[in-house]
């Protein structure tokens, strides 16, 4: 089974249904609901069909409020807030079975010039020297279930590779920190909106693993509940993510059933385009029989 870079874009273009409604279909990757950056990519990508092309997205701020079915697609509806000199915001709430399951608040920003500086990026092994992190799966693909299997081992359309050994089936106490670079199996084209999309996409993918890390857990814990509860992204500069980028992400707090991460992106030539942050449930279930 297949899922390469057009076909996540093929995912990501979603149905125009009405004036500022549009649906968008589901892929399973072994999360056995809606991944969640699958949502909140075509959230955004809804939002932007409403917005001028020169007012790119500048920071998103979304809540997801239902587990979503992979069964049925889901419907978008926005909200055109304010379409401002300088800046447009929207309100979109995706629906199935009649109940919102995420909310997204937008806004987008006209090119200005101004005021720059950021962080340095770390020292770490390029992605040449890196081993990917499907490779790893694959190799214990065995001990899985089929049905779980097939959609894990699948070809993906991000390649990632940790940049640390953590191997995600036999989890270690390690410390609230981990780089990864991630970049698209294949090309994207030039549209700015594919490569922001793809990276709200992948954005979900290692946030609250790494809070899990000091606890020696995983999201494929049967002792665990892990599920995001609202996610941030601030875009920067622009970017492709067709081409190599970062992601380093550090988790400073788990308190009362949660965890708090937040990531950087860096190009390879040390440019910082995006960040993002994130807290989810972290539920040690207790209602498992021995």
């Amino acid at each position: 089974m297949n899922f390469t870079s057009d076909d996540l874009i093929a995912l990501l273009d979603l149905e125009p249904l009405e004036h500022n409604i549009y649906r968008g279909q589901n892929r399973d990757i072994g999360t056995k609901r809606i991944y969640g950056g699958q949502v909140l990519a075509q959230a955004l990508v809804s939002a932007q069909r409403t917005v001028d092309a020169d007012r790119p997205i500048h920071s998103m701020h979304g809540y997801f409020i239902l587990a979503g079915d992979l069964s049925v697609p889901v419907v978008y509806f926005v909200d055109r807030l304010r379409d401002g000199g300088s800046f447009t915001t929207r309100r979109v709430t995706a629906i199935q079975h009649g109940q919102a399951i995420f909310n997204l608040s937008a806004s987008f920003h006209r090119h200005e010039d101004g005021l720059a500086h950021q962080l340095e990026m770390p020292d770490v092994p390029p992605p040449e020297e890196v081993r990917p992190e499907l490779d790893v799966i694959r190799e214990r693909a065995r001990s899985m279930p089929d049905k779980v299997g097939s959609a894990v081992t699948q070809d993906r359309p991000l390649d990632v590779r940790p940049v640390d050994d953590d191997d995600p089936f036999e989890p270690k106490v390690m410390p609230a920190r981990r780089a990864m670079w991630v970049r698209t199996t294949g090309p994207l084209g030039d549209d700015p909106l594919h490569h922001q999309a793809v990276l709200a996409y992948a954005s979900d993918y290692g946030l609250i693993v790494t809070a899990l890390r000091p606890h020696a857990r995983s999201v494929r814990d049967p002792e665990m509940m892990v599920a995001s509860l609202d996610h941030s992204i601030w875009f920067h500069r622009p970017f492709r993510i067709d081409e190599w980028l970062l992601y380093v992400v550090d988790a400073p707090v788990s308190s009362g059933g949660r965890g708090f991460a937040r990531g950087t992106y860096f190009t390879r030539e040390g440019e910082l385009v995006a960040s993002t942050a994130q807290e989810g449930l972290m539920r040690v279930r207790t209602d498992r029989r021995t």
